[in-house]
């Protein structure tokens, strides 16, 4: 009888919880267990050769540039500067964006050019102004390694490192950066004290007077879409020799106009994927999760505190050069200065405790065995 009342206490326990999960917003939910691809199940093995990878400048150009560089753990896994870091006589022209629950994503990068974590970690390696790798000569790099010789064996029965599968290793261990416990996703799931009054107030404007919804929808708060908010351009491209050589060479190497190369002095974005003049300023809707590490904020890091993008929001968005293409959901809110405050404790309810691990131990190079001679 006794196991039985606690059975019975156990069922009540669920279903009020379960009351208390339906009874929350419609259109937002807490964040379930990352997308898996069939073609690149997560095992512990890939899962910790990624990791070491991951921080290994030995998949760049000048085996100086891994992954790390600009997906720092302690800034968020990303950069906390307006713009990304380069390749060494580069400077990137974007702000990193983060890792942390990337395995939800559908589209990668600003403009979503990569589909996946795996041809994200090619793009990356590879990119001009970025890791400015060559696959067979990183290939070769990581046969000089016995740890790597051994562990691709072991993960992907490689008799050499395969690069394509290097890339792979490294989507498994970011598919393991994931944070699932925000206050916010213990709030979703029934838990009434895991926010405080001002973060509920927040929410309250997230999905109402604010309007945030309209984009940030979903367990990842991004409806995925791209869109012209009329944030102004990076404003080292007045100052800075370097970032404008490297401005001027995507607008080249991306296919502008003759006139566009001449006359543009912002990045026009989704534009370089479509040549649609009405997608030109749009970028995707980031996801809301762990932005309280991630400052700065919008694609080129102009916008440097939650308040201040909060803020920014509430004057309606600001000018851009591309304004004719500006959202029109992007309007003047009216919150009060309080309503802003609410609404930044909730955005920090986004974010959990700061995910910080132990950089690995990396293997070295030593040289290939020699066959003895018969």
């Amino acid at each position: 009888m006794k196991h039985l009342t606690a059975f019975a206490f156990g069922l009540t326990t669920l279903t009020a919880t379960a009351i208390m999960a339906q009874d929350r917003p419609e259109g937002l939910a807490a964040l379930g267990p990352p997308p898996i691809p069939a073609d690149n199940a997560m095992t512990p093995e890939k899962i910790a050769l990624g990791e070491k990878l991951f921080f290994d400048p030995i998949l760049s150009g000048n085996n100086a540039m891994p992954c790390s560089s600009c997906h720092l753990p302690d800034a968020g896994w990303a950069i906390q500067d307006k713009i990304s870091f380069g390749y060494p006589g580069t400077t990137h022209w974007r702000n990193s964006q983060t890792i942390v629950n990337s395995a939800y994503y559908g589209k990668l990068f600003w403009a979503g050019s990569s589909g996946s974590l795996e041809h994200q970690a090619r793009s990356a390696a590879r990119g001009g102004v970025a890791g400015n790798g060559e696959d067979d000569m990183m290939e070769a790099r990581l046969a000089f390694v016995p740890e790597y010789r051994k562990a691709f064996a072991e993960v992907f029965g490689d008799d050499w490192p395969n690069v394509r599968h290097a890339y792979m290793a490294i989507a498994a261990y970011e598919r393991s950066i994931v944070q699932t416990d925000t206050p916010f996703d213990i709030y979703m799931d029934g838990d009434d004290d895991a926010l405080d009054d001002a973060q509920k107030r927040g929410l309250d404007l997230f999905v109402g007077k604010a309007k945030c919804i309209a984009c940030h929808s979903g367990p990842l708060l991004t409806d995925e879409s791209y869109h012209n908010l009329g944030v102004p351009a990076y404003d080292g491209w007045q100052d800075d020799a370097i970032a404008q050589i490297t401005f001027r060479f995507e607008l080249l190497a991306k296919g502008s106009t003759e006139e566009m190369y001449r006359t543009t002095k912002d990045d026009p974005g989704l534009y370089f994927r479509t040549k649609q003049k009405s997608d030109k300023g749009k970028f995707r809707t980031p996801s809301l999760r762990y932005t309280k590490y991630t400052y700065p904020y919008m694609h080129n890091g102009m916008i440097e505190t939650l308040h201040d993008v909060v803020e920014f929001y509430n004057a309606g968005g600001g000018e851009n050069e591309f304004a004719d293409n500006k959202s029109p959901l992007i309007e003047p809110l009216g919150l009060s200065d309080s309503e802003v405050n609410d609404l930044v404790a909730f955005l920090e309810s986004l974010s959990g405790d700061e995910i910080l691990p132990t950089e690995p131990d990396l293997p070295e190079m030593q040289p290939l065995p020699v066959a003895a001679n018969n």
